[in-house]
């Protein structure tokens, strides 16, 4: 075992902090707890750092290696950690965290156990629902406007100039919402503070684009490995309903940021996809992008659509903003169902980003005496989602983060279906074949022929209820399951209903049949150098049945070979449901 001793680094104290102090005691008013809340916010200051929007990310070689070279000092680090220490010698914290003992367990990865006796007795008990990932935020409960103004450290906005600004005192900007960097009073790490996003609108705990942008913004503009910003959802071990994120300065190496990953895909915009591997917690990683705002927006899309699902979920960001770490997990899930053995809930260690990151802060003195990568490995393999569910999870991630408004399902979304057409619908589908046909006078699209086969009903409703890429062939008037009646009706009803979805939605129709220059594994797989996205996802399901691919005791599941891998982001099994998601990830992205 190594002991690691609390790095500190040079920092700088501001002049303002005595005469703030002096003004605080001096100024009385409102509630007397100084807060944030409108009775006190009147005519009060706070320090501001106007920070420098980041366009482009800087290249890796940039960064320095994080385990053989010093991180470098930046300003935001310095003013972060200096008015930190300060707080602690005002003796605002609930204890002293550089007191705890800490040390690496020897081992492959050097997961970081730290000694925090007391703090679950110590820090707030959560005040919400577990199973719910999305909640109003209440007012009546804690949140972050009940602080007092001397656990904020400053105002963290972007430069209206463009330059890095530094405002010792600087007036609270009530109607724009500023956000603001504060202590964490309970914390697990030095430096251990909160990012605040907008903090008088009082945002539940659930992320959004703007608000993760700040977040990396924050990460890139400290400039330092050694600080990192994390974030749980409801759920994952989040204890305040008010939007935060958290951020610690740590001089040492996360076992996450040393395990392998494997390349899934490179999106549009730059954005590379990667899984975890060899790591007990299941999850994927995001870095590149042309822009930080295309990184931003590729992970805020995928927060959101974990968010919708209600899948809880934790975030670490890392390297400076560029490499971030997207973990779902289910932990209190199994604790409410009982799944978890007593043993790990004896620790009473929350998995949440820290600890999942391989930061683990145990309570009891046995546990941290006893601890090893073996009981490290066990607990944090009850975080993480089971493999098909992790499939399932990243088959939802890849729908919403390649564009939410030409998908193959939401064609269905326009459509308008009598019982009768659904009961129709849900009997019939799979495609055997395509060919190319005229509908509608001069638009051109694919029209599926249609086989019936139960198995593929759930990847097929929404191609067969998409009516423009369907239509009714003789094999299904052949169909014996269906009545003379009912094939009849579904003659008559198909026309209708070509006719309005192509007149309504021309441009989701366009994204699916439209030809598009194909990158060279879709090009090498279909033979050709263009094709549309519909003509794909009929090659690749022509290939699937005509090599027995579907699994023999799951017709769902299809057991890819390599030609077949190569186009589906090298996935050695897929579920049916998630091939129109993953073929999708090939085509251009279309501008919202």
């Amino acid at each position: 075992m190594m002991q690691l001793r609390i790095k500190r680094v040079p920092t700088v104290v501001s002049n303002y902090q005595k005469d703030e102090a002096d003004e605080t005691a001096v100024r009385s008013g409102g509630c007397g707890k100084n807060c944030l809340r409108s009775c006190c916010i009147p005519g009060s200051k706070l320090p501001l750092y106007a920070f420098k929007k980041v366009s482009n990310i800087e290249n890796e070689k940039d960064v320095p290696e994080i385990e053989n070279k010093e991180p470098p000092i930046a300003f935001l680090d310095s003013l972060v950690l200096g008015e930190w220490e300060d707080r602690m010698q005002r003796g605002l914290f609930r204890y002293d965290v550089t007191a705890c003992e800490t040390k690496v367990i020897s081992g492959e990865y050097g997961f970081i156990a730290q000694l925090n006796e007391g703090r679950h007795l110590k820090k707030r008990p959560t005040e919400f629902r577990v199973d719910k990932v999305l909640q109003p935020f209440d007012g009546n409960k804690f949140n972050f406007t009940k602080v007092g103004q001397e656990e904020v450290l400053f105002q963290f906005e972007a430069s209206e100039d463009g330059e890095v600004q530094f405002f010792p005192k600087a007036p609270i900007d009530v109607e724009n919402s500023p956000s603001v960097v504060a202590i964490n009073v309970s914390p697990i790490e030095y430096g251990h503070v909160l990012l605040i996003p907008r903090i008088l609108e009082c945002l539940p705990q659930r992320i959004d684009h703007k608000s993760f942008l700040l977040a990396l913004y924050m990460a890139a503009e400290a400039g330092n490995p050694y600080f990192r910003l994390g974030y749980n959802s409801l759920g994952a071990f989040a204890t305040i309903n008010h939007l935060h994120f958290q951020a610690y300065y740590l001089a040492a190496p996360f076992p996450i940021e040393k395990a392998p990953t494997k390349k899934i895909t490179t999106l549009n915009d730059g954005v590379i996809i990667s899984e975890l591997l060899k790591y007990p917690v299941r999850g994927l990683v995001f870095e590149g992008g042309n822009t930080l705002q295309d990184l931003s927006d590729t992970v805020s899309d995928a927060c959101i659509c974990l968010q919708d699902n209600n899948i809880p979920y934790n975030v670490l960001i890392s390297d400076c903003g560029k490499r971030i770490f997207l973990l779902p997990q289910c932990y209190a899930e199994k604790q409410a169902l009982g799944e978890v053995s007593s043993e790990l809930l004896d620790t009473q260690v929350n998995p949440a980003v820290w600890e999942i990151s391989g930061h683990m802060v145990l309570k009891r003195r046995k546990d941290y005496d006893e601890a090893s990568e073996e009981n490290a490995w066990r607990l944090l393999a009850e975080v993480s989602l089971s493999d098909e569910r992790f499939q399932e999870v990243n088959a939802l991630i890849f729908e919403a983060i390649s564009g939410e408004d030409d998908g193959i399902e939401n064609v269905a979304e326009v459509e308008e279906r009598d019982s009768e057409a659904q009961s129709l619908e849900k009997e019939n589908a799979v495609a055997s074949s395509s060919h190319h046909a005229m509908v509608a006078g001069t638009q051109e699209c694919l029209v599926l022929h249609l086989s019936f086969s139960s198995p593929e009903l759930q990847v097929w409703d929404s191609l067969f209820r998409a009516a423009p890429i369907c239509d009714f062939t003789p094999e299904l008037s052949r169909h014996p399951s269906l009545s003379r009646e009912r094939r009849e009706e579904g003659r008559k009803m198909l026309p209708q209903r070509l006719k309005k979805t192509v007149t309504d939605n021309p441009k989701k129709l366009a994204n699916l049949i439209d030809l598009i220059n194909l990158p060279s594994p879709v090009r090498e797989f279909v033979g050709q150098s263009q094709i549309s996205r519909l003509g794909c996802f009929m090659r690749v399901w022509s290939y699937i049945k005509e090599n027995n691919l579907q699994d023999p005791n799951n017709k769902n599941l299809v057991n890819c070979d390599e030609k077949l891998r190569s186009v589906l982001l090298g996935k050695s099994r897929v579920e049916l449901a998630a091939l129109p998601a993953l073929i999708k990830l090939h085509f251009p992205k279309v501008p919202k």
